[in-house]
């Protein structure tokens, strides 16, 4: 079995030797570009990790694992261009080097570039893994205009807000394994399992990432926290606050959500103080906990050998208890 160092080492070497030599230039530079930042590329590397519980010829899901992968940047060249954003695993984003207009166009052209690279997949698993992979680029579309909504709205409730994680993130991860099982020839029952596996996983990825946004070390973080508390993202932590609060906190986290002149350090330390007092860290860390157990016990259920499964269940705990 590889290791997920070893899978993404593989990975990374294989999408770097991509070659987009087609005119126009313009067109390919961003998508060069953005997919040259690599990142810790963790669907490409889950599916691998799933066809890896059956086979070792890893190399024969590259095609899949490289779809999911440009497909992924996709939809950050787009969310980055939506939500104004400046920076992208610390470089400038592609909408502030080549324009609004060169994130629509690239972006589009890597979505096309990522179905022509699914659609090399074997003749046999085609039409399942098109169908997962279409029900998933429409469910992550389905989710994103989720979350554009909640900025408009005081009142998202718990169950909301997991729904459009689950959207946005989650399915992304379990298409990811659910293709590599198919790829394998894992059974119906498996491969299952791993979607199942998938979607919990991301969910609790998704609450450690704005449990550290708030409560991360800056010094292993690699940004500033507080970021979402700034522009006031309905994450788990404020839906849960905003739930929780007595009269008193309600009014207070209320007027910090209103307020558009303020010192962000401030407001950070203000609504961290409210947070701590209402309790969120641990309702987000007892959430995060629920959702790893189950993500266990549908990994338990594969019908794989268990020393078949160390590598997955090392990368789960590597991820829930990642500082960044």
């Amino acid at each position: 079995m590889f290791a997920p160092n070893q899978l993404l080492e593989k990975i990374n070497a294989h999408i770097a030797n991509l070659q987009y030599a087609r005119p126009p230039q313009a067109l390919y530079d961003p998508i060069s570009y953005v997919l040259a930042l690599g990142g810790k590329r963790i669907r490409p590397v889950l599916m691998m990790m799933a066809y890896n519980l059956y086979r070792d010829d890893v190399e024969a899901v590259y095609n899949p694992a490289t779809a999911i992968e440009v497909y992924h940047n996709y939809t950050l060249l787009h969310d980055d261009l939506m939500d104004r954003a400046d920076k992208r695993r610390g470089k400038e984003t592609v909408h502030r080097i080549w324009g609004d207009n060169a994130a629509i166009l690239s972006g589009d052209a890597m979505l096309v570039l990522a179905y022509q690279y699914m659609a090399q997949c074997p003749t046999e698993h085609l039409k399942k893994l098109m169908d997962i992979f279409n029900q998933t680029a429409l469910e992550i579309c389905e989710g994103q205009q989720m979350d554009m909504d909640f900025e408009q709205r005081n009142d998202v409730e718990e169950n909301e807000y997991l729904e459009m994680i689950r959207l946005k993130t989650s399915v992304l991860l379990a298409a990811s394994m659910k293709i590599g099982a198919i790829m394998a020839g894992a059974s119906d029952e498996d491969a299952d399992c791993l979607y199942d596996f998938g979607i919990n996983l991301g969910l609790a990825f998704q609450l450690k990432d704005d449990l550290l946004d708030v409560y991360g070390d800056t010094s292993v973080f690699g940004k500033n926290i507080g970021g979402d508390i700034l522009c006031n993202k309905k994450t788990y932590l404020l839906i849960q606050a905003l739930a929780n609060a007595n009269d008193t906190q309600l009014q207070q986290l209320n007027e910090w959500i209103a307020k558009e002149n303020y010192d962000p350090q401030q407001k950070i330390e203000a609504v961290t103080s409210l947070y701590n007092q209402i309790g969120v860290k641990a309702m987000c860390e007892q959430r995060i906990l629920a959702y790893t157990l189950q993500a266990e016990k549908r990994l338990a259920a594969l019908n794989v050998p268990e020393i078949n499964k160390q590598q997955i269940k090392q990368l789960m705990n590597d991820l829930m208890n990642r500082e960044v």
